[in-house]
């Protein structure tokens, strides 16, 4: 269609983040939502011409001569768009209805004049099946517009003027100064109540849940990005207990590298990091999320849990390639992920951190402490397979995995049990340490990645940080001194040294390594070190204050899936423990 705007991938720092705990939607600088799945995280994409598909859903400014900008209301996921035009200033309010509904999906959108008169482009070209489902069964009554996307159901209200074009809908708005407009979207997997939803009391009802869900936190650093950080967690955790790894799939972490996964599913570890994160700051919400949902997949899977679900707990799909989607410039174009058939030691540990910090807060039941023992029994039964590590690597006996175990074993011993477990996981956790430092330390003193692998991992630097050993261990102060001197670049860190080449020309520096590297300088008590590595990494973000999992130091770019979960997790940790002498877990 001639007349239908083409809307570009942008650079990742110019999206906003919209979620509802059950989906979650990026929206552009010219007011296009260009990424949303539904029903859930990971059905098929409606919107996806983010990563060279069909669909969007755009509210843009008919004057084409604007400045974009745009603002998180403190606490929520509830996104105002703002343009500056040749003739006044527009805002757009945009979140999805919270909390979502797992087959229903209700964007939000209000369009507000606020200097002069407000005149918007809207359309609507919904595209099910990552393209393969145009919009049809299109009737319009009393103002309101139904139709069928594929096996979805679709209203509209708010649209009136709105005529077909095509395959879409689209209309110019105009809304006097000082008054706003509402859109109000569903989209549905199960036919519609009778009676759209109505904008004014659905927006009251979002306000108030967002108020309630994310918590007036303590001290922290960065209070307003702390308050954020928690909302994106929230936003990506499930009903279900589950929390996504990210909201996309197939964002390049290097352009035309093939690294580019599918992480809108919950991966065990990295929702350990989040409640660990948050159990930091108190007991919230989203720690007893983590638990519930953790210890269910270890009672039902025992040694052979997945590193990822599906946010319901099912089986992660294997790969396969989108059909109608070109990728990302640089990327590629699949879904699902192998992670299933992996095996990862560290997860059991990890596990146990998760468990003992609820049990700090008082927060695990009888149910939860036979999921301990299952995670323990796990570690004593696979602790000498190879397996794939934090990194997802080829199978190898990795350090990280080892001390990670080490760390929760320790923790939880330290947490409630009783006295003869207690002891016996401690001594599970010296002979672990024992082990691993008979075929993993290096010459130099410091840990190295594994028996075949001299290298340095900034994962490592987490084995003190979480309690295998201590901090003042010559181990530790070893590890944390070839990490800095080895893998940062500018106040930025990278998980290791691929080869030979300089740091930026292999992958970008990795967020997470970033927090880790505070909070290890942190437990030093290097108090001014750990303020810079925590100060640099958290402004790595675009306006959105949305963080990716890596970031390219050379050309100050986001790279690879966004929101990414695990480092909005570690910022929001450190966050929490900088702002006070370091706490012994």
């Amino acid at each position: 269609m001639a007349d239908v705007p083409d809307f570009r991938p942008e650079v990742l720092r110019e999206y906003a983040l919209l979620a509802d705990g059950e989906r979650g939607a990026l929206i552009g600088p010219r007011g296009d939502i260009t990424w949303m799945c539904a029903p859930r995280w990971d059905s098929d994409a409606v919107f996806s011409s983010l990563i060279g598909g069909a669909g969007a859903y755009a509210v843009s400014p008919s004057d084409p001569w604007y400045v974009w900008g745009g603002y998180y209301e403190q606490g929520t996921l509830i996104w105002h768009s703002r343009w500056m035009t040749s003739s006044g200033a527009i805002e757009c309010r945009e979140a999805l209805a919270f909390p979502g509904d797992p087959h229903t999906a209700v964007v939000l959108r209000r369009v507000q004049a606020l200097d002069g008169p407000a005149e918007v482009r809207v359309l609507l070209d919904p595209q099910g099946g990552f393209g393969r489902h145009s919009l049809r069964k299109l009737s319009v009554d009393d103002g309101v517009w139904t139709g069928r996307v594929g096996p979805l159901y679709l209203r509209w209200s708010g649209a009136e003027e709105a005529r077909q074009d095509g395959d879409a809908l689209a209309f110019t708005l105009t809304v006097p100064h000082g008054s706003f407009h509402d859109l109000v979207l569903e989209l549905s997997d199960r036919p519609l109540p009778s009676g759209p939803a109505e904008a004014a009391p659905t927006w009251e009802a979002t306000e108030n849940r967002w108020r309630r869900s994310v918590p007036d936190m303590g001290a922290t650093l960065g209070k307003r990005d702390a308050h954020h950080a928690y909302a994106v967690l929230r936003g990506l955790t499930s009903a279900s207990g589950g929390m996504v790894g990210a909201v996309t799939t197939s964002l390049p972490e290097r352009a035309e590298a093939g690294r580019n996964y599918d992480y809108r599913y919950t991966w065990i570890r990295d929702q350990c990091y989040a409640a660990q994160a948050v159990a930091a700051d108190g007991p919230h919400p989203l720690l007893d999320n983590a638990v519930g949902f953790i210890a269910e997949r270890l009672l039902a899977d025992g040694p052979s849990l997945h590193p990822a679900y599906t946010v319901e707990g099912g089986r992660v799909p294997e790969t396969y390639t989108l059909p109608r989607v070109r990728g990302y410039p640089g990327g590629g174009n699949r879904a699902g992920n192998k992670v299933t058939d992996q095996f990862q030691l560290d997860a059991f540990g990890e596990a146990l951190l998760l468990f003992a910090a609820a049990a700090r807060h008082d927060r695990l039941d009888t149910e939860h402490w036979r999921a301990v023992e299952v995670a323990v029994a796990a570690i004593e039964q696979r602790r000498g397979e190879p397996d794939a590590g934090v990194w997802e690597l080829a199978p190898d006996r990795w350090a990280h995995s080892r001390l990670i175990c080490a760390a929760g074993l320790r923790a939880v011993a330290r947490s409630g049990a009783a006295t003869a477990q207690a002891a016996s996981w401690t001594s599970l956790a010296d002979a672990i340490v024992a082990e691993t430092t008979r075929d993993c330390l290096h010459p130099s003193g410091r840990w190295q990645r594994s028996p075949n692998d001299p290298g340095v991992d900034a994962a490592l630097l987490l084995c003190a940080v979480r309690g295998a050993i201590p901090a003042d261990d010559p181990r530790s102060l070893a590890t944390l001194g070839a990490v800095r001197d080895g893998l940062t670049q500018d106040g930025y860190v990278y998980r290791f040294r691929h080869d030979q080449r300089p740091l930026y020309e292999a992958e970008g520096a990795f967020l997470l390594c970033g927090f880790i590297t505070a909070l290890a300088t942190h437990q030093q008590g290097w108090e001014t070190e750990a303020r810079a590595w925590f100060e640099r990494n958290r402004a790595a973000c675009g306006p959105a204050g949305l963080y990716s999992e890596e970031y390219d130091v050379n050309q100050r770019q986001l790279r690879g899936n966004i929101p990414q979960a695990f480092v909005h997790a570690l910022m929001l940790e450190a966050a929490s423990r900088l702002a006070r002498p370091w706490e012994h877990l």
